[in-house]
């Protein structure tokens, strides 16, 4: 599986459409590369997924409970303009209007590859929710990626 990685900055075109980076689409897995589903982020942010990694996470949504209430609610927000875009023949593709007024995107955005998704921010939005202090990066850090925690198969306390 092709980890999608990395951080590009990149420059909306003036009908609102954005260059997947060349890096990106090399790891778009096959065969369908160049469809792809745009959602809103939980961060004021886009976030931008293949198809087979996306149909994974919908199917864990939809598996909720539709009479309960706040799994109702959840799902109606996580779904909310979600769209499907394709990759032109230079790997473009349209970012919705709506999509870019959640995100505060206008000229510029960062694209960042996070494994399985791609995050589309607003190059300042963006360095506001980084972690500015190296001494809590480190602890997080340590906390989700000490061996010690389930998430890496060791001993847990």
């Amino acid at each position: 599986m092709n980890l999608l990685s990395g951080e590009y900055e990149c420059k909306l075109d003036p009908k609102g459409r954005l260059v997947l980076p060349a890096k990106v689409k090399s790891n778009l897995p096959e065969p369908s590369g160049n469809q792809l589903v745009l959602v809103r982020g939980f961060e004021p942010c886009l976030v931008l997924y293949p198809q087979a990694a996306w149909r994974v996470i919908h199917d864990k949504v939809m598996a909720l409970d539709e009479f309960n209430e706040e799994y109702r609610q959840f799902q109606r927000n996580f779904f909310r303009g979600m769209t499907e875009v394709e990759l032109d023949a230079i790997g473009r593709f349209m970012l919705p209007r709506s999509m870019l007024r959640y995100a505060g995107i206008e000229k510029e955005a960062i694209i960042v590859g996070l494994g399985n998704r791609c995050e589309i921010w607003d190059p300042i939005r963006y360095e506001e929710f980084l972690i500015k202090d190296q001494q809590t990066f480190s602890k997080l850090a340590q906390k989700f990626l000490s061996v010690d925690t389930p998430l890496l198969g060791g001993p847990t306390a």
